[in-house]
């Protein structure tokens, strides 16, 4: 209902007027009060072609042919546009009222019922004028862009100051803010550049419910929205009675804002506002994209605001449109880069913890330094093992942890782990005898009843909440958003709830307990802990940095090859699989983890030669070029089956026993 009302809201800003007709006949079938004015005309209570009407000039009414409105030139124009196969790429076109010569920027865009004209009126009637302001926009775009680009990699602090400082020169806003989402939708300014008296906004934290998600999804549709000023009347659309339902506004320049988006901007003393959408691709893990090379995302937001009325024109706007693409285009190379060196740190300490558990196996991960506590970013860490308990960090006591592992047996005793960013909500009975020390838990199962765990406090004590000023008599009815409320109830979960874990840290914890769980498969009594340490202990330095090499050979191989790679234990459960044959079936490796490969996850023809390659694998005989085919999940639920040629090899721990 919130969406419908933004989409067809039924008014329009008062800086510019707006028009709607048939696309085959230039028919009226809906046009906005303020246009009679706006374009010199009066209105007529019967329809007439006529638009000679003396000195009262044109008519404007429902069924008036627009041409009739403006110079024969700009009729022209507006004709050659309908025309036009991509319509967007005619904007703006440069058009004159009929009988007073008034100039104005047309914004033409398609609807269900025909054409809608946004029509903005221009401070110059000089053609010439309007084109070289066009035209400088356009040059002081280009610049701005190739400052983008000639900045060092690896600073994403920097690229968004930068932007910021671009927008300002471009714009002459009072404050220009760079607007990033979090994972869990929360907003926060990570760059600004203001006017020197207004007070700051940088590194405050907003509640998702600031920008709703019927906001998200408009930007999507229309990256540029202005609002002149949000204190200004909106002026109704007039429109045919045949039409069955309000116009649809999406995308014009002119809608006006939702009541609620006009309180939150005058509650913050900003009475103008330019925002524009931050996308990037949305195909990799983190933005949990749709899939396909389309896929894309919205990253953040940069906006503008202004303390009095500000109205930019569409040529300037347009060319800030320009250089957020290219902004986004920057913003997704350093992302990549950023998640390239998290992946490589992580594989750093991987390799170092495998090397731990060679010389001290395992609580080498949590006794020496790096621990598991550098893997992943935590406020604490524990190794559960042998019914005892290594702590690092904030977390439960150990008989808290004690019982949070009896409580993953009973309830979770399927899943080779959990994660959540909160206890309570993941069903936890004890997560209130916890506080807010503890809230969000990684947990990775490394035998039949010993875990790593990861802990998070929660967030409230690492971001700094603002917001509009709140009213203690605005309350929410049900109907009607307020934004200062949203925020209040917002501030009540958060406490009971920590940073969300990311798919890369996630990753990273599974290629961990792929190595612990194919290194320990359940020793369980003392005399073979012994004599595992033993032999541990006897290797030669030459011996352990061979052993090490391997390791981390195996993890590097797992997550980087190109080519698919899965494994499975001695039971035929999958325990590995990496991000290419996740790519092509589809199935995330949180869902294939613990599948069995031959009943769940191989198509029924190729189950009897999969299950002959297992047995065989399993007593060392080591198969190649066997063809399997597999089920397709997800996004790839469209292809019947994934082909593939594999080579099977058998797994073996650290005693030389076959493990899968």
């Amino acid at each position: 209902a919130y969406l419908s009302r933004m989409q067809r809201g039924g008014t329009i800003q008062p800086f510019g007027c707006m028009l709607t007709v048939e696309e085959t006949n230039f028919k009226i079938i809906a046009y906005s009060q303020n246009a009679l004015e706006m374009l010199d005309l009066m209105p007529q209570s019967v329809p007439s072609m006529d638009s000679k009407l003396g000195a009262g000039g044109a008519v404007l009414t429902i069924g008036t042919d627009v041409r009739s409105l403006f110079t024969p030139s700009s009729s022209r124009a507006l004709e050659k546009a309908f025309m036009a196969p991509d319509i967007s790429l005619m904007n703006p076109i440069w058009i004159h009222s009929q009988y007073t010569g008034k100039p104005f920027n047309a914004i033409v865009h398609r609807i269900d019922v025909g054409m809608v004209i946004d029509l903005e009126p221009l401070r110059t009637g000089d053609a010439a004028m309007s084109t070289a302001g066009a035209v400088q926009s356009q040059k002081l775009a280009v610049r701005a862009i190739s400052r983008l680009q000639s900045l060092p990699t690896g600073d994403i602090g920097l690229l968004c100051d930068t932007v910021v400082e671009d927008v300002r020169e471009l714009t002459g806003y009072d404050r220009v803010m760079v607007y990033k989402f979090h994972e869990d939708e929360h907003g926060e300014v990570v760059a600004e550049i203001r006017r020197a008296d207004l007070e700051p906004y940088l590194g405050l934290h907003y509640p998702a419910t600031d920008i709703p998600q019927a906001s998200r999804f408009l930007f999507m549709q229309n990256r540029v929205r202005m609002i002149c000023d949000c204190s200004a009347t909106p002026v109704k659309v007039i429109q045919s009675e045949e039409l069955r339902q309000p116009l649809c506004l999406v995308g014009s320049t002119l809608r006006a804002p939702h009541g609620c988006h006009a309180q939150y901007m005058s509650n913050m003393g900003s009475i103008a506002s330019l925002a524009m959408a931050v996308v990037i691709n949305g195909n990799d893990e983190e933005g949990g994209g749709t899939g396909g090379r389309s896929s894309m995302k919205l990253w953040g937001l940069v906006v503008c605001h202004h303390t009095s009325p500000r109205a930019v024109s569409f040529p300037l706007r347009y060319a800030c449109e320009f250089l957020m693409q290219a902004f986004g285009l920057q913003l997704n190379m350093e992302l990549q880069l950023a998640a390239q060196m998290t992946e490589k740190h992580i594989l750093r300490t991987q390799t170092l913890l495998c090397d731990m558990l060679l010389r001290d196996a395992p609580i080498g991960i949590v006794t020496q330094s790096p621990s598991i506590m550098d893997l992943v970013k935590c406020d604490g860490a524990a190794l559960y093992y042998g019914a005892t308990t290594w702590c690092l960090g904030v977390t439960p006591s150990e008989a808290q942890i004690k019982d949070i592992a009896e409580w993953l047996l009973e309830y979770h005793g399927d899943s080779t782990g959990l994660s959540t960013d909160s206890l309570a909500d993941a069903g936890y009975p004890g997560a209130a005898s916890l506080g807010d020390a503890v809230c969000g838990m990684a947990a990775a199962r490394i035998t039949s009843r010993d875990f790593l765990f990861w802990f998070r406090s929660h967030t409230a004590k690492e971001m700094k909440w603002g917001g509009a000023k709140h009213h203690p008599d605005d309350k929410d009815d049900g109907r009607r958003m307020h934004p200062r409320s949203s925020f209040k109830a917002f501030l009540e979960v958060v406490k009971r709830r920590s940073l969300p874990w990311e798919n890369v840290e996630m990753d990273a914890i599974h290629s961990l307990q792929l190595i612990l769980r194919g290194s320990f498969q359940d020793i369980d009594d003392s005399d073979t802990k012994t004599m595992v340490h033993a032999r541990l202990n006897d290797l030669k330095l030459q011996g352990i940095d061979e052993l090490s090499s391997v390791a981390s050979e195996m993890v590097r191989l797992i997550e980087t090859a190109t080519a698919p790679i899965l494994a499975v234990d001695s039971n035929g459960l999958v325990n590995g699989w990496n991000a290419k044959v996740a790519e092509l079936t589809g199935l995330p490796v949180g869902e294939a983890m613990s599948k069995s490969l031959v009943h769940d996850l191989v198509l029924e023809e190729s189950a009897e030669s999969v299950e002959k390659m297992l047995y065989r694998a399993l007593r060392g005989e080591e198969e190649k070029n066997v063809e399997i085919k597999l089920r397709t999940f997800g996004t790839q639920k469209q292809k019947e089956a994934i082909y593939l040629v594999v080579n099977a090899c058998s797994s073996r721990d650290y005693t030389d026993n076959i493990v899968g």
